[in-house]
């Protein structure tokens, strides 16, 4: 029997098999010494030990298709970055390390920007220009006033979707939304630093049904992107595709190389000023850390 991790709390795995339930499971010893440890997100094979009390063992776990060390869930089929449009301002900084650092784990995402009805409609046109080309979908929200839920909802059957973002921004108000099963505690803004109170404490899957899954995750301000050499960066932003074999230089990182069809795709307004200063930014940040 085969079902998908949704929660592990001190040893102990629940694994939701459809049309079956939850079952509280241990890990064989075996997983010990393949030094595999389980994650939410697996797919488990389980040996039945209590069918009435729900027991069992985990006795396989199949390959990860992929998985995420923040929060630690595997096999996600995409992540929903979500930021709020105002209050807080979006740091399109973030958004631009979220977007290298998923397509980094080769996981889909769509960008979200919640609190919508908060901005005009040139804001608006702002973000929609700046990430027309970064490869990802982007849906603009009111979970307040539930502007945009049900194309967000069409998003999810037969996935396993991670909501991400800094705090503040209206992640678990939009879970308790999609999935009211979940409870989610909604925190709200500190007016004195206009910053998120962190609301999310752990990672657990909530199953909606055929297949289809969903998790908040905590609330964070920064993130350093790792696991990629500087010179690669600019294979993570799909704007510069188009430009790469126009540069004077077949090597062209993009920077301060003469004849380069990126900068120039930049100075016309063919790709966005602000995308192009987070990659020299994250650039610098990457080149410039110790190398152990």
């Amino acid at each position: 029997m085969v079902g998908k991790i949704i929660k592990g709390i001190a040893g102990f795995y629940y694994v939701n098999v459809e049309n079956e339930g939850v079952f509280e499971c241990k890990a064989k010893g075996n997983f010990r010494n393949k030094k595999v440890t389980p994650f939410v997100g697996d797919y488990a094979k389980i040996e039945i030990l209590d069918r009435e009390k729900m027991l069992g063992n985990i006795i396989d776990i199949p390959d990860r298709e992929n998985y995420l060390l923040r929060p630690s869930v595997a096999n996600v089929s995409q992540v929903l970055i979500m930021f709020a449009a105002a209050k807080p301002e979006p740091a399109l900084n973030l958004l631009d390390r979220l977007l290298v650092h998923m397509a980094l784990k080769k996981v889909e995402t769509v960008i979200v920007f919640n609190k919508c009805d908060l901005i005009d409609i040139e804001k608006r046109d702002f973000y929609e220009k700046t990430y027309a080309g970064a490869g990802s979908k982007v849906l603009f929200i009111s979970a307040k006033q539930g502007l945009g839920m049900e194309e967000l909802k069409a998003l999810l059957p037969g996935k396993t979707t991670v909501l991400a973002g800094p705090s503040g921004v209206g992640k678990s108000t939009v879970m308790n939304i999609l999935a009211p099963g979940a409870a989610m505690e909604t925190g709200g803004i500190s007016e004195k630093i206009d910053r998120g109170k962190h609301t999310t404490r752990h990672c657990e899957l909530f199953a909606l049904g055929g297949d289809t899954y969903i998790t908040d995750t905590p609330g964070f301000s920064s993130l350093n992107v790792t696991g990629i050499e500087a010179e690669e960066l600019k294979d993570y932003y799909p704007e510069f595709e188009r430009y790469r074999d126009l540069c004077r230089f077949g090597d062209c990182l993009h920077l301060n190389e003469k004849d380069c069809a990126v900068k120039n795709a930049v100075n016309s307004g063919e790709i966005p000023a602000e995308r192009y200063e987070n990659y020299k930014q994250i650039f610098n940040e990457i080149k410039g850390m110790r190398r152990y």
